[in-house]
């Protein structure tokens, strides 16, 4: 059943990832923005006055107004879960940040609520709409099959910042919490038969923050390819490194941010790559798009929760120190 815009929206968050939300509504006539939840009162407020809207002490009262008709939750990771299943059980429709739980049950029971509810689900994973993507997508036929896959993202910080993102707690298992990393591979390269992983977790001077963390995870696909991911942050690391590379019989492809290469013998070809700006719009338009005009949507959530149940793969291998290996029960779409 289509939507009469405008569509109502109360969203949940208030940091930076809420305020591009919220230009993407600003914008679009199709949508309104009515009410604001934040951490705190101060910043709810302040921010509704911001972008007009009405700001909630808190994302309980927020999710039962009635005058609502989609949540977009842009909070912190371990709150999301909790949030959605509010939302849905009042009948609203739900756009979620990745993950949209840290854990795979958690994830499935919430999909299964929303069909029972037959409101949409939709988890943003904003990184297949940018041009490193795209990019991938179009150079990896020149490969001529692929063979192995090196990810890798470095993100230096001095001084370590104290906030959820460097939170066990709050943000997740490193690669759960940044479940775009695995992702982004497995949208391509679909089924993992195996994994194996180390972690290493630098503590802080408060215990509830981490100074650092490195994560490095090796996937085997069922098709054959080897990817390697390996994602750090934190003040351990003096170089900022954001790298996706591809080798196949037909040469190697080199991508970054800002541009890159296909190598093939002594020829290199060199590849542009778009821009990342106005990613979350074009997210915000597509679920727009759906719900006004039924158009589809370019993910489906099984597809997220697919990748949360090898990210929690890959958090039990490195726990262990061994692989782990993914049944056929676990579902990729």
């Amino acid at each position: 059943m289509l939507e009469e815009p405008p569509i109502r929206v109360g969203l949940v968050g208030t940091g930076f990832v809420a305020r591009w939300r919220s230009q993407a509504l600003e914008r679009d006539p199709r949508a309104q923005l009515v009410a604001v939840a934040g951490r705190t009162w101060e910043s709810a407020c302040e921010f509704a006055q911001t972008w007009e809207a009405v700001p909630c002490p808190s994302w309980q009262h927020l999710v039962e107004r009635e005058d609502l008709d989609l949540v977009v939750i842009s909070s912190l990771n371990h709150q999301r879960a909790a949030i959605a299943q509010a939302a849905l059980e009042q009948q609203k429709h739900v756009v979620a940040e990745y993950p949209l739980a840290l854990n795979p049950a958690q994830a499935q029971a919430l999909l299964a609520l929303a069909n029972q509810q037959q409101r949409l689900l939709h988890i943003a994973h904003i990184e297949l709409l940018g041009g490193l993507h795209q990019a991938f997508l179009d150079y990896l036929p020149h490969l001529g099959g692929v063979s192995d896959v090196r990810y890798c993202t470095i993100n230096p910080k001095h001084p370590a910042p104290r906030r959820w993102t460097y939170s066990l707690e709050q943000f997740g298992f490193p690669l759960i919490g940044a479940l775009s990393r695995l992702h982004r591979l497995v949208s391509v390269f679909g089924q993992v038969e195996s994994v194996t992983a180390q972690a290493r977790i630098w503590p802080g001077a408060e215990s509830d923050y981490y100074r650092a963390c490195l994560c490095k995870a090796q996937l085997r696909f069922t098709s054959g390819v080897f990817a390697d991911v390996i994602y750090g942050k934190g003040d351990r690391f003096t170089e900022k490194e954001h790298l996706l590379e591809a080798r196949g019989v037909g040469g190697l492809l080199h991508l970054t941010p800002d541009g890159g290469q296909l190598r093939q013998g002594e020829q290199h070809e060199a590849i542009a790559v778009g821009s990342r700006r106005g990613l979350f719009a074009q997210d915000m338009q597509r679920v727009l798009d759906y719900l006004c005009q039924g158009r589809p949507l370019y993910l489906d959530p099984r597809q997220s929760l697919y990748t949360l149940s090898v990210a929690e793969a890959v958090r039990q291998a490195a726990s262990q120190d061994g692989s782990v290996r993914l049944g056929d029960g676990d579902g990729f779409e």
